[in-house]
């Protein structure tokens, strides 16, 4: 498995892969405790040709048209052990022109993630369940939203590569042009 930081990049090898994504909420977090509601976040894949949305994942539309990607369902609350996201993405089944999947989660109901506590992304290798890349946020964000990761389409091959920067997005079909300096570079 191959630890990543911000802006290091991972050269994919498998086809079918696990996204899972996971965080905890910050101690001071919850209604009980301190009158602050639960932060639900949502965890979205975005498919882009150029800087051109074309289909995406998430709690609303948990299917790409192409049937590459498959969000498998929304967590609320972040409890638990292991992800509480994943996302199943086929990259031989990805559409021809796609060449970028950005990997974001926000929160819908527009808290800032800095009531967000051990949040990390990892890849999988679906055929063998073994944790290829592992993306650990160790930034505090003061935004709604973060782009964790973006697997780019290279003549080589596939790409990870690890972001952790924070965006003002609270739904992930609005507020797309705040992800553009993401897929143009």
């Amino acid at each position: 498995m191959t630890q990543l930081s911000a802006g290091e990049s991972f050269e994919v090898a498998a086809t079918r892969l696990r996204m899972g994504i996971g965080w905890d909420q910050d101690a001071g977090a919850g209604v009980a405790r301190t009158g602050r509601p639960d932060v639900d976040l949502d965890a979205t894949a975005l498919q882009f040709v150029g800087t051109q949305l074309f289909d995406l994942a998430f709690y609303n539309n948990l299917r790409t048209r192409d049937g590459s990607v498959e969000h498998l369902g929304d967590n609320q609350t972040g409890s638990g052990e292991g992800d509480d996201e994943q996302v199943l993405v086929d990259l031989d089944k990805v559409h021809g022109p796609v060449d970028t999947i950005v990997f974001l989660v926000s929160s819908y109901q527009g808290h800032s993630l800095e009531w967000v506590a051990n949040a990390y992304c990892r890849l999988v290798d679906e055929d063998t369940a073994e944790e290829l890349a592992r993306f650990t946020l160790t930034m505090s964000v003061t935004e709604t939203g973060a782009v964790l990761a973006l697997l780019r389409r290279t003549s080589s091959g596939w790409v990870l590569d690890a972001v952790g920067e924070g965006v003002p997005i609270t739904v992930p079909t609005q507020g797309l042009g705040k992800l553009h300096r993401f897929v143009s570079r």
